[in-house]
């Protein structure tokens, strides 16, 4: 054994992490509300003293941050190599430790005969209390390892944490939970689509049983990586738990030679205390001090405009600088120019990979669009789909050979296009290429929709290997090279919609499209699900058609203008369609949106427990003396009257004035506590303690209260 510690302590500001340095490996010993100094370690593992059990080993193979075969671990190892010898059966010991501060530690573990290292990196942020893990594999033998699996650090869930929340979905549904209670097995989830997905979000909750947004032990998880992944909760029979993350491997993707490595994804973990809440908001504390750009969280976020569900591919200048006034007069900040500009696309079925502006269309190029634009005062982006190729276009007749497939297998077909190999450098060097010339033409271009709209089928590159894995590394290294030359320029990762969302992305982009639809009544259970782990001034939400182009159903523009209002907001519809009354709605929605963006985009996110027709949620901003609340019914009530909205995140001493901040007339029945309460003064302790009565609303029908403390 080397010179280190029995015991690793990490404290962050509420949660603490002990690692077990006495056995070959660490072993994750606590996890949990923050130890006081007092409180040994020693402590911690005399307490956890197990006995000899009937028909048992003697000594349990211990749930390292790696359980290997090696040390005789029968659930999900953390590690699966293999070579023509024994690394199957690799363990390792701790060789060696380098811990700078009490928030992170670098942990060596060496296997001296079959000569596999692994680094683990774990620190704990002091702020927010994420805990961020990864698992560095190394190949220092001279034969080659093929790795089969090898996970971000395997972290223990308490007897207590019962409960498991997953997510599920699909295209225009996603980020909606599943709960289930957990079992004697295993929950898995497994994505093969070759991005995040719409269906299987890698993230998981695990609760106890009575937790809630407000209450209650909870630890969530989430991987980093954009490509495919495996998510695992499993409950061995010896009582045990563990949540294990991993990206999911296709066969022979990966082979380490002599000195090779391997970068596990970043698993993100917090513990929470006190409910689901406090949960998010140190994810989304984490993703505005750690992830995103400076400006992106000092600057307010433009209210966009994007011209999609306008006019598709149906491109003229003179009718998209009419939709481009009309958008700046409503309020619009930004200008998104989406699919349809560029050579031969009428359509989804022709042009992708043909970067060049259709000079049929724009004859003079896109710089008289631009300067109407920006004649405005709004912004200039624009739509790409890099990855993505018609076998329709230019491109695919000169190359064939640049997309990804399996030889003897048809490709499977999905919306008309292909998916470009990134793991040709031809094939990135001519994306950089393409994407630099149109932002070195037009320097006014200040934002890209970078979408991508099918899923990796069959990830063959060119020499017919599987090619996730390096896919996924060469998406992230383009957008940096491209970033780097235009550091100007804002991303957005649009993947059909939500499919491409997760830490890992937007480590690169600035922006996540939630989903493609904009249907209001759908969006407030997406945007719910998507809360849990991004904070709003990353969620991209418009709001929509006055009839969704998903969905068919017709939704006021009161409320969807008020669902839009919560996220990055703006607007995807043909304004000239507009009435008076929408218009003038519109209008002021948005500038009340800019009025308060300030709390949106910055404040803690307060999501209430709501009935199943209902969606309750707030912002509170960080002193405490401005918050807004949003109520959503969805459907009508089965009793007479709702029941009273209860408000949370306030200082109970402190004073408030309540006002109805949206819409600007409500329909009632009849004469309710609207005409009472509101502009009236209260404490903050009875708007928490005993809440405000509810009017009767027609179903899907939203209220935005806003609560400003009294000086």
């Amino acid at each position: 054994m080397g010179d280190f510690p029995d015991f690793i302590h990490l404290r962050g500001k509420r949660s603490s992490f002990v690692l077990d340095m006495r056995n070959r490996l660490p072993v994750a010993l606590y996890w949990g509300k923050l130890l006081s100094q007092q409180n040994s370690s020693a402590m911690l593992a005399m307490l956890a003293t197990k006995q000899e059990a009937k028909c048992a080993a003697v000594v349990e193979p211990p749930l390292s941050l790696t359980p290997v075969l090696g040390q005789g671990f029968t659930g999900s190892p953390g590690l699966e190599i293999m070579d023509e010898g024994q690394a199957w059966s690799t363990c390792g010991d701790i060789v060696h430790v380098e811990q700078e501060n009490q928030h992170s530690v670098l942990i060596k573990s060496f296997d001296n005969i079959r000569k596999i290292s692994l680094i683990h990196t774990l620190s704990l942020d002091p702020d927010t209390d994420i805990l961020q893990a990864s698992t560095q594999l190394i190949n220092r033998g001279d034969k080659p390892v093929h790795v089969l699996s090898c996970a971000a650090p395997t972290l223990p869930v308490p007897a207590e944490m019962t409960e498991l929340t997953g997510f599920q979905g699909r295209w225009a549904q996603e980020f909606h939970t599943q709960s289930l209670s957990r079992f004697l097995g295993s929950y898995v989830k497994e994505n093969r689509k070759g991005k995040t997905s719409h269906d299987s979000f890698p993230g998981l909750l695990v609760h106890s049983k009575f937790a809630g947004e407000q209450q209650g032990e909870c630890f969530g998880f989430h991987l980093g990586w954009s490509g495919n992944h495996k998510v695992l909760c499993e409950q061995l029979s010896d009582g045990r738990a563990y949540v294990q993350m991993s990206e999911l491997l296709l066969p022979g993707e990966l082979t380490l030679e002599k000195d090779e490595s391997y970068q596990s994804p970043t698993l993100y973990a917090t513990y929470a205390e006190q409910g689901f809440n406090q949960l998010s908001n140190s994810f989304h504390g984490f993703v505005r001090n750690n992830i995103l750009r400076k400006h992106i969280v000092d600057s307010p976020r433009p209210v966009h405009y994007n011209t999609w569900e306008a006019i598709y591919f149906d491109h003229d200048t003179e009718t998209l600088a009419e939709l481009a006034k009309q958008a700046a007069d409503v309020g619009a900040e930004r200008f998104v120019l989406d699919d349809g500009w560029f050579k031969g696309r009428r359509g989804d079925n022709a042009g992708l990979g043909d970067w060049v502006v259709d000079k049929e269309i724009y004859p003079q190029g896109l710089q008289p669009l631009i300067d109407a634009v920006l004649a405005t005062g709004m912004e200039f982006g624009i739509w790409f789909e890099p990855e993505m190729i018609n076998p329709d276009s230019d491109l695919y007749r000169a190359h064939p050979d640049w997309v990804l497939g399996s030889a003897g297998n048809e490709q499977i077909k999905f919306r008309n296009q292909l998916v470009l190999d990134l793991t040709n450098r031809d094939v990135t060097e001519y994306l950089y290429q393409s994407i630099d010339a149109i932002l070195s033409e037009y320097t006014d271009i200040s934002y890209i929709k970078w979408d991508i709209n099918r899923d990796l089928n069959h990830a063959g590159n060119i020499l017919g290997q599987p090619a996730v894995h390096k896919q996924t590394l060469a998406l992230y290294q383009l957008i940096d090279r491209l970033k780097q030359a235009h550091p100007e320029v804002d991303i957005e990762s649009c993947s059909s919609g939500g499919a491409r969302v997760d830490y890992g992305i937007l480590q690169h982009t600035d922006r996540v499209w939630t989903s493609d639809s904009n249907d209001a009544l759908d969006r407030l259970l997406i945007q719910r699900g998507c809360s849990i782990f991004f904070p709003s001034n990353v969620m991209g939400a418009h709001v929509g058609p006055r009839d969704c182009h998903i969905t068919g159903r017709r939704v006021s523009i009161e409320m969807r203008a008020a669902v839009a209002f919560f996220g990055h907001m703006g607007i995807e519809m043909d304004p000239r369609e507009l009435t008076d009354h929408e218009r003038i709605e519109l209008k002021k929605a948005i500038s009340l949106h800019k009025q308060n963006r300030h709390i949106i985009h910055g404040g803690e996110l307060v999501r209430l427990d709501s009935p199943s027709n209902e969606v309750r949620f707030g912002l509170v901003d960080k002193d405490k003396q401005e918050a807004l609340f949003s109520y959503n019914l969805l459907s009508e009530t089965l009793r007479y009257a709702p029941d009273r909205f209860v408000f949370a995140g306030l200082i109970p001493e402190q004073k408030y004035k309540l006002r109805l901040l949206w819409p600007s007339n409500v329909k009632e029945y009849s004469t309710s506590v609207l005409s009472t309460a509101i502009d009236q003064v209260y404490t903050g302790e009875v708007l928490m303690a005993f809440g405000m009565q509810l009017p009767i609303l027609d179903p899907q029908s939203s209220l935005i209260f806003k609560v400003e403390a009294v000086k």
